[in-house]
């Protein structure tokens, strides 16, 4: 790894020199080494054509969407409303309980398993973000990890859940909040508060 020390940052709030090391970043060496799309190539791009030209459509029936991400692996239970705008990046990597609401343009990036409890509502625009890259690797590799929202959960709109967060039953993140750490069952992280 090739790390450099990074000249005194004299434009601190502290005053105080940042001696925090920089990485030297080589794009270019990227293997995304151990991670594993699920399936095969030709699968996948029959998945990307049918989210953006069907799944992902206002037009598109709501009660058809469940079954659409079933017919590609998803686990998915009864009375889940998916609205339109929603992208699923591998439905194979999907598991929703019963009734569950996910909101107009949602996002589950789920290169790992992303899974829902019962009586979950996923709001408007809220992200789901299940990958995420080893900030120290000069190639950049990727560091996910699984999500799960326990029964009863609220992600309300715009927030964001990171790889590898539990949001615990009947848990709270705010709109626009990010979650980065577990959230405890009860818990309501809001704007002014540190998730």
């Amino acid at each position: 790894m090739t790390e450099t020390a990074a000249p005194p940052d004299r434009g601190t709030h502290t005053g105080e020199p940042d001696h925090r090391a920089v990485v030297e970043r080589s794009l270019r060496g990227f293997t995304g080494a151990g991670y594993d799309k699920g399936r095969p190539l030709l699968v996948q791009a029959a998945w990307f054509a049918v989210l953006h030209l069907v799944f992902v459509k206002w037009w598109f029936p709501a009660r058809w969407r469940p079954a659409v991400l079933r017919a590609f692996g998803a686990r998915i239970g009864r009375r889940v409303l998916i609205r339109h705008g929603v992208r699923v990046h591998w439905p194979w990597r999907l598991h929703i309980d019963d009734d569950v609401w996910i909101g107009e343009g949602a996002w589950l990036l789920n290169l790992q398993q992303i899974s829902i409890g019962s009586n979950v509502c996923v709001s408007q625009g809220a992200l789901l973000c299940t990958g995420s890259h080893q900030r120290r690797s000069p190639t950049f590799e990727f560091d996910n990890g699984p999500i799960r929202l326990e029964p009863g959960a609220w992600i309300a709109a715009r927030a964001v859940v990171l790889r590898g967060v539990t949001v615990g039953r009947g848990a709270v993140v705010g709109a626009s909040v990010v979650a980065r750490r577990d959230i405890g069952p009860g818990e309501v992280i809001t704007s002014g508060a540190a998730a």
